[in-house]
């Protein structure tokens, strides 16, 4: 849809810089204005920056979104995206507030902007990246989408306890600033890699390890903020073909590590992540 329907959450980042946060902004045609005068154009795309410096060079650019569109839409992680759906409507809010912190094209916020829908509880969303080609994909989205594009290791364009859910799927984050974002009672869903995810391919392809110690370092980061609800693993063997492989690894991290491919082409992929549910208090 468009920025209509989520500009009364944001706040302006450049007021917040200048220690006077949550100051709300408001659409004006094609301008996001402050009270303060400080103004943001929407880009024709529909999407607006509210960066306020270069984007970083590692910033997913649009051979990267056109490789995660075609390999999300194929199916693979469909079982991510159940997952983070039904941990998402746990949310009592008749008509939620969703945030997605590293939304990409915003795949999985469609996804989960559906199922309430399906439920009856009909939603909006903020689509939050660093990437403005993956801000102009989240724009087309034909639901109540907003696309900002925005740094998730600073302070977050959105206004204190205006977010029902937040999202952070494979994606950067701060414990801190998605509990203030939060409104009470408010959820967050983390998608995050176990070890065993990729396995094959990593091995096969050199391809970027998991972290050792990644899951307990987010289960101490984030038990300073929230509250943990559970945490469910999703494992699946997903077959996959040579070109589905390919987008695998040119939409993430390694994409910025060459293209050599040392071994053959695996025919399946073993998926091995865990959601995990938080809350506010």
């Amino acid at each position: 849809m468009s920025l209509a329907d989520v500009a009364d959450l944001l706040a302006c980042p450049t007021c917040a810089a200048r220690d006077l946060p949550d100051t709300p902004l408001a659409l004006d045609a094609t301008t996001l204005r402050c009270e303060r005068g400080h103004a943001y154009d929407v880009a024709r795309q529909g999407y607006v920056n509210l960066v306020g410096r270069a984007v970083p060079r590692n910033a997913d650019g649009p051979e990267m979104v056109a490789a995660r569109e075609r390999f999300l839409g194929g199916g693979a992680y469909d079982a991510i995206a159940d997952a983070l759906a039904d941990a998402a409507l746990r949310t009592p809010s008749s008509a939620p507030v969703v945030l997605d912190v590293g939304a990409g094209p915003g795949w999985y916020l469609e996804r989960v902007l559906a199922r309430f829908a399906d439920d009856g509880r009909p939603g909006r969303g903020v689509a939050l990246d660093v990437s403005p080609t993956a801000a102009r994909r989240s724009a087309r989205s034909e639901r109540a989408v907003g696309a900002v594009v925005a740094d998730a290791w600073e302070r977050l364009p959105l206004r204190t306890s205006g977010v029902d859910v937040v999202l952070s799927v494979f994606a950067p984050r701060q414990p801190a600033e998605l509990t203030r974002v939060l409104a009470p009672g408010g959820l967050a869903v983390v998608v995050s890699p176990l070890p065993e995810h990729l396995a094959g391919l990593r091995a096969a392809w050199g391809l970027l390890d998991v972290e050792p110690g990644k899951q307990e370092r987010l289960a101490a980061t984030f038990g300073e903020h929230l509250e943990p609800l559970d945490a469910v693993d999703v494992r699946q063997t997903v077959p996959l073909d040579r070109a589905a492989l390919d987008d695998l690894v040119a939409m993430g991290p390694n994409a910025f590590h060459g293209t050599d491919r040392p071994g053959p082409a695996p025919s399946e992929i073993e998926l091995a992540v865990r959601v995990s549910t938080w809350r506010r208090g």
